[in-house]
């Protein structure tokens, strides 16, 4: 009985194979049809005007953006004064195990310093909403992107120097 199924499993799966054959007259042609030609003339569309140049900001918008600035500047200068406190607190504890006082103070003053940092960074984070706003209001952002690079850079610093001080061991 297996072997009569294995003669005749080929034939069957091979008929409807089959129905698939036929002759080349029964398709249509891929020539274009004549409703498918391209017909007619395209006038070019109409010149446009210059688009407006970006609104000034506004005086509260200045207002702003001094204030973040003056935020910025203030966290900056607190981590910079924290330095070398965290500095010494961190050189003191270098080489001593997590057991030790030493350790657990370079730890704050590195928090203390973290905590600085992103002071700056919240004044960084709302620069950023007010680009991404004046960018959907079309208006200038020059102003706004000259305060965020002040601020960029004060970032980077600060991540200089934390970089540096986690590197002491």
């Amino acid at each position: 009985m297996k072997q009569a199924l294995t003669r005749i499993a080929p034939l069957v799966l091979a008929a409807p194979l089959a129905a698939c054959a036929g002759g080349k007259a029964d398709y249509p042609s891929l020539a274009i049809r004549d409703a498918e030609r391209v017909e007619g003339t395209f006038e070019p569309a109409p010149a446009t005007e210059a688009p407006a140049p970006p609104a000034a900001p506004s005086a509260d918008l200045l207002q702003r953006l001094s204030q973040l600035e003056a935020e910025a500047a203030s966290a900056h200068q607190a981590f910079t004064q924290a330095v070398p406190g965290a500095r010494r607190a961190i050189e003191a504890a270098r080489g001593a195990g997590v057991e030790t006082n030493g350790w657990a103070a370079a730890q704050v003053a590195l928090a203390d310093l973290d905590s600085h940092r992103s002071r700056t960074a919240v004044a960084l984070g709302d620069l950023d909403l007010i680009f991404a706003d004046a960018t959907l209001a079309f208006e200038l952002r020059e102003p706004i992107a000259a305060a965020r690079s002040e601020v960029v850079d004060m970032i980077a610093q600060e991540d200089a120097i934390l970089t540096e001080l986690r590197s002491i061991r």
